[in-house]
């Protein structure tokens, strides 16, 4: 049996360069047979997981000698932190590798919303021309608003004002004195002060009980009509029916989730979004890239390797 389990996508290059010389098993529809997952793990000293293997309790009693969890990635949902860490198992997130990816979409999403014309291909290509219904906004001069501001949200402040926008961040974990309001001139708000006053709305905090659904209909209503939502964070943060509602019902200018409650979305748990206006859907991809895939591999692969080379 193999000494490393690779169970969703990664970049092939790092597992030949990086884990070379190790027995290592790549497969990355692993996570869609579970049986055949569980008796990979039966020998199996590391594991590699993106976001879809629930790495808990049962996976880990199939795992008896399971030393590392590698994440492709940096959000932890997915794995029972304090599970691993009864077991002396050590959890190595690839923690920045795709922090330019994420800010890159928020920006793409909030210009594609903002430009209203992104779904405007099949109209046009069928001889209509619907210029003056779809002339759009700019960034420029527009609030954008970061519920959470670590990493990747600083980046994204930094992207956005770089375009024009002023930025307002609502973080209960940064104090209001720290010096990180002055060094990135970004303004400190209470959430509801910032849902309030921004036209753009992104995201950026992980699951937990306390931000799960923490966008509901209540905090939809305090944002502006014309205001957009970025959801990139994590799935379960944003009530999705109540989001669709305020859509249908014009009282928000538009969204974008790449998160979802329900992950892989099915027939059944998508069908929630059909005919919502101006609301951009896309696959859990916004910190991937082609380049940030290789560096999230790497740096995944030699984290692991760090642990197994310790033991």
């Amino acid at each position: 049996m193999s000494e490393i389990v690779i169970s969703e996508f990664m970049d092939e290059a790092a597992v030949a360069q990086v884990l070379s010389g190790r027995d290592v098993l790549y497969d990355p529809g692993l996570v869609d047979r579970p049986d055949e997952l569980a008796a990979a793990l039966a020998d199996c000293r590391a594991l590699i997981v993106r976001n879809r293997t629930q790495v808990r309790g049962p996976l880990l009693a199939q795992a008896p000698r399971l030393k590392v969890v590698g994440r492709l990635g940096v959000g932890l949902d997915n794995i029972d932190v304090e599970a691993c860490q009864a077991r002396g198992v050590a959890v190595r997130p690839a923690t920045g590798a795709n922090d330019l990816s994420v800010a890159e979409y928020v920006i793409t999403a909030a210009l594609m919303l903002l430009r209203r014309a992104w779904f405007a291909s099949d109209r046009v290509a069928a001889g209509a021309w619907p210029r003056m219904d779809l002339i759009g906004g700019e960034l420029a001069g527009r609030t954008l608003g970061l519920v959470g501001f670590g990493a990747i949200a600083r980046l994204t402040a930094a992207k956005a004002q770089g375009m024009g926008m002023s930025v307002a961040a609502f973080d209960p974990f940064v104090p209001a004195r720290s010096v990180i309001w002055a060094t990135t001139g970004v303004r400190p708000l209470a959430l509801d002060d910032l849902l309030a006053s921004c036209d753009v709305v992104s995201l950026h905090v992980p699951l937990t009980d306390q931000t799960r659904r923490m966008v509901d209909a209540a905090a939809l209503a305090r944002m502006a009509p014309h205001a957009i939502l970025i959801n990139a964070a994590r799935g379960g943060v944003v009530d999705e029916a109540a989001l669709v509602a305020a859509l249908r019902a014009g009282k928000l200018g538009g969204a974008a989730l790449d998160v979802f409650e329900t992950e892989p979305v099915t027939a059944e748990s998508g069908a929630v979004f059909a005919g919502a206006p101006n609301l951009i859907l896309t696959p859990h991809i916004a910190g991937v890239t082609e380049e940030s895939n290789v560096r999230v591999s790497r740096v995944t692969a030699e984290a692991v390797l760090a642990v197994l080379k310790a033991l």
